[in-house]
């Protein structure tokens, strides 16, 4: 699933690439990811110019003269800038461009595709909290005052902060020595400060290395981020601080991979 390195890196290379051109036709074969008729959709989109394109969490923004096309990878998927003799084999929806480029996309499981005139109108764009990477110390800290629950669920609640998912989530837990169980209410000022320095710096790491390996970016190329766990998807390997086993656990409706020793459930 794309998170936020990886829909941030599609939004700068879109912004690259797209602005400026011009959208001649849309080819939809997948219309449930619209959010408006097939036909109404792709009237929209004709003939539009492409302004600027950003990123907010796992959304990418396109701003278009006509308004806002949104994607959302879902589950995963690709975006892929290519021409129509060089089309992927799989494919939900196609941008063809006035210069002859086609912009290809693909949803694995599911994924988004919507046009809104005003980006305010949009109701889950319009919902999600903070952009991950835009968030200062004092605001991590205001966010989470007050707050009960579990943190790693905390989190990956798209509402309260966007673009962290359960790929992204292992990491800065276990260098902030976090479980990612313990009640927000028992993190000291400390702790909350180590977890926001390291989100900041797995996710723009990622950036850095061009995004996960599992995930292509707009010219079908991997991301690099490929040996930098420490502790997520290393289950029984030993934990590169101490040298215990790392455990695969049930956290909600995700799994999480943690070391014991360094991440107890009860503070020390």
């Amino acid at each position: 699933m794309p998170e936020l390195p990886e829909i941030a890196i599609f939004a700068r290379d879109m912004q690259k690439e797209l602005v400026g051109r011009t959208i001649a036709r849309v080819e939809v074969l997948q219309p449930k990811c619209l959010n408006i008729p097939e036909e109404e959709f792709c009237a929209a989109l004709t003939g539009v110019e492409i302004l600027s394109v950003t990123s907010h969490g796992k959304w990418i923004q396109v701003q278009i003269s006509r308004g806002w096309l949104l994607f959302n990878l879902g589950m995963g998927g690709e975006i892929l800038l290519t021409s129509r003799e060089h089309l992927p084999e799989k494919y939900r929806l196609v941008f063809d461009l006035a210069d002859g480029a086609a912009l290809a996309v693909n949803f694995w499981w599911f994924g988004f595709a919507h046009f809104v005139a005003r980006l305010a109108d949009h109701p889950m764009v319009g919902k999600l909290g903070p952009h991950a990477l835009d968030l200062s110390l004092d605001e991590f800290h205001t966010l989470l005052s007050g707050r009960r629950g579990a943190i790693k669920a905390f989190l990956l609640d798209q509402d309260r902060i966007a673009g962290i998912g359960n790929v992204y989530i292992q990491d800065p837990l276990f260098r902030a020595k976090i479980h990612p169980l313990r009640p927000i209410q028992t993190l000291t000022g400390d702790e909350v400060a180590t977890l926001w320095q390291a989100l900041r710096d797995t996710l723009q790491e990622s950036i850095r290395l061009g995004g996960a390996p599992f995930e292509l970016n707009l010219y079908g190329q991997k991301g690099g981020w490929n040996t930098s766990f420490l502790v997520g998807y290393r289950e029984g390997q030993p934990c590169p601080v101490c040298d215990a086993p790392i455990t695969k656990i049930k956290t909600g409706s995700t799994s999480s991979y943690i070391c014991p020793s360094c991440q107890p459930l009860e503070p020390k």
